[in-house]
């Protein structure tokens, strides 16, 4: 078999690995564990559901670590390879893009058409907000929905809003580090940014436990909960992302030339950075300003 050091090629000829039917077994049976135990099928359903979650995350650790050992000891992640990496983190941040214009085109069309016959009926059958009978809205076609009272924007998302763009700059400024082979300053740079990340996330989870509007019962609460609730759950991946680059560089694996690793978990922190912006401005900032506005109309 071809070495990295044997081939004539700049092309990495993936070697035979058992995490792909590892990983597919692992996920079958944590969904069919999670779905039996939503559904209280049977007393079991909690451990097959925590086996295969075991399953999923040891083959995560596992085909990643393989990775790294391609990249940092086997020399396979030549010139060609990384920019054809560079490529397809690219694609994949582009799908992220588009997952969340999903999110942000339900909430638009629920707020700019709150009048639209679909919102109507669907206001009547369910309520209009947290408290409200089906059936008795008594100012339809607004937004936020009657008895819907949105969160400050100026209050805790202003304050997630300030540590995430300050993560960025920490990300950034470790980036930078790197480059001039500031060991130490990457390091920090790391550290910092981890600690941002965690610290946004349970500001997070104090806002949530203090919503005065919940997930059912009315469109407002389900948009804000999944477009932001995504974002928290984008967040603490690309925590974790950092976290493992934070050991990375404490082991030594980067280097000013060759850090992919690293390199794609900045690029996915600062697209997380991006999309919260356009989260605070639209869902907290002008959906706090059309509720100050309806007041005032009634």
């Amino acid at each position: 078999m071809a070495t990295a050091q044997t081939k004539h090629h700049d092309y990495h000829l993936v070697d035979p690995s058992p995490w792909p039917v590892v990983g597919s077994i692992s996920a079958f049976i944590m969904a069919v564990g999670a779905i039996t135990w939503m559904h209280h099928m049977f007393s079991a359903a909690p451990i097959i559901f925590g086996v295969g979650t075991v399953g999923v995350l040891y083959t995560m650790a596992s085909w990643w670590g393989d990775v790294i050992r391609e990249a940092q000891y086997k020399g396979d992640h030549t010139r060609v390879v990384q920019l054809h990496h560079r490529y397809g983190m690219i694609l994949f941040i582009a799908s992220e893009v588009m997952f969340f214009v999903a999110w942000f085109w339900a909430y638009f069309n629920a707020a700019l058409f709150p009048a639209d016959a679909v919102h109507a009926t669907r206001d009547a059958v369910f309520g209009c907000g947290l408290g409200t009978a089906a059936g008795a809205c008594t100012v339809p076609g607004t937004w936020p929905p009657h008895g819907i009272e949105t969160f400050d924007p100026w209050h805790l998302p202003l304050l997630n809003t300030l540590i995430l763009l300050t993560s960025g700059t920490t990300v950034t400024w470790a980036h930078h580090a790197l480059l001039e082979n500031d060991r130490q300053g990457l390091k920090y740079g790391l550290i910092l940014t981890v600690v941002l990340g965690a610290l946004f996330t349970c500001v997070q989870a104090y806002e949530y436990s203090h919503a005065a509007f919940s997930f059912g019962g009315n469109v407002y609460g389900a948009t804000f909960f999944m477009a932001t609730g995504f974002h928290g759950f984008h967040v603490l991946v690309g925590t974790i992302f950092l976290l493992v680059c934070l050991f990375r560089a404490y082991a030594g694996h980067f280097t000013p030339t060759q850090h992919l690793g690293f390199e794609f978990a900045a690029w996915y922190w600062h697209f997380v950075d991006v999309v919260w912006l356009f989260l605070f401005l639209c869902i907290y900032v002008w959906g706090h300003g059309a509720e100050t506005m309806a007041h005032g109309a009634h």
